[in-house]
């Protein structure tokens, strides 16, 4: 099922604005065809439902999956200027104004860090856009067997997003897959895992928010 999440409202009744003028004009063919408009507008806000495409005990513990929709841009280490500081790897994800731009948590346990950045609208495509772009950081932080696993992920506006929404705060719980907010109209996401964590995507992948595994942490029996 898809839902049409609340942040459509506003820009719906925008972009029904022209349809409603050409009408109150008596000009009926222009009012039909703006009224597609605010259709489309709403459909830029669809939710729908996501299921991991991995087993769910997997899943929990090991698997971190891609937190929105779009295509890989890049997928290995981290690069300068983008990754935080430190050892990463990386994988940067395109969101065309034509995605469903519901974003997830690309891994379960207690968010750490949940820090806004005001910023520019370059295309999100380039580099430059990981640290100069409105952005949103976030931190993820799970024990499993005794070690903390972390995972920073980052919501970054783009050339038509003017706006990020992110709907956790620092100490929330969350369980992989969990929807944690948006961005309106073409942007990026950016995930950064541990050097030891395999990843499973490349550039030029499509992948799914919720759905599509990018990244695994290696099994015990393969690290024994």
């Amino acid at each position: 099922m898809v839902t049409i999440d609340r942040e459509a409202a506003p820009a719906t009744a925008v972009a029904a604005v022209p349809a409603l003028v050409a009408a109150l004009a008596g000009r009926r063919g222009a009012a039909l065809a703006l009224g597609a408009l605010p259709a489309a507008v709403a459909l830029f806000f669809r939710d729908p439902e996501r299921r991991p495409d991995v087993d769910r005990a997997a899943f929990d513990a090991d698997t971190v999956v891609s937190p929105a929709d779009g295509k890989v841009m890049y997928a290995g280490p981290g690069q300068d200027g983008v990754a935080p500081e430190g050892e990463w790897q990386q994988v940067s994800i395109f969101l065309s104004a034509f995605d469903v731009h519901i974003n997830r948590a690309p891994y379960g346990g207690r968010l750490r860090e949940v820090t806004y950045k005001p910023g520019r609208w370059l295309a999100a495509y380039k580099h430059e856009s990981a640290h100069q772009n409105e952005r949103t950081d976030l931190v993820i932080e799970r024990e499993v067997d005794g070690q903390v696993r972390a995972v920073h992920f980052r919501q970054i506006v783009g050339l038509m997003a003017r706006r990020v929404v992110t709907r956790v705060a620092a100490g929330d719980e969350l369980a992989t897959g969990e929807r944690i907010g948006l961005m309106k109209f073409g942007s990026r996401m950016d995930v950064f895992v541990p050097p030891e964590v395999d990843l499973t995507v490349r550039a030029g992948a499509r992948v799914v928010a919720g759905e599509t595994v990018i990244a695994r942490w290696p099994s015990a029996d393969a690290v024994s």
